[in-house]
């Protein structure tokens, strides 16, 4: 057996994901949105797994984009969601270090590639929100 047939399956996109046009843009400082727009997938940049889309984007504390640094000095651009359905969640909530006041948070991961993609921010009134770094992500188009 060739070491193309062994690892062959490692790095074969689905079926489905073969035909789909390839993302062209990233996800960008777009102020106004064209109501067109809002049925957009929104994909991991690394395997084009559908994280969210268009239609999910939502504000909080008056805007749909932040710019936060966590501890160690790492600066995110992240963008806020209402839900995704391509991320898992890791570990358990923590409120330390959170950037939204009275939201805890967990890490959210790819659930196809496990990339780091941001966070799903929790609070005491069950509501909850997506912070997704944007430059992890992209569009399709």
């Amino acid at each position: 057996m060739t070491t193309d047939a062994v690892f062959s399956h490692l790095f074969r996109l689905p079926s489905d994901r073969q035909t789909k046009k390839k993302p062209e843009t990233l996800i960008g400082d777009e102020s106004i949105e064209k109501e067109s727009d809002n049925d957009e997938n929104i994909l991991c940049r690394q395997c084009c797994q559908v994280v969210t889309s268009c239609a999910e984007r939502m504000e909080v504390q008056g805007a749909h984009q932040h710019t936060f640094a966590n501890p160690g000095g790492v600066i995110y651009r992240i963008g806020c969601f209402r839900s995704v359905r391509g991320c898992v969640f890791i570990g358990s909530a923590t409120e330390e270090w959170s950037w939204f006041k009275g939201f805890s948070w967990k890490i959210a991961v790819c659930s196809s590639c496990l990339t780091h993609l941001g966070w799903v921010y929790l609070s005491a009134g069950h509501k909850s929100f997506n912070g997704l770094i944007l430059n992890r992500l992209i569009q399709t188009s």
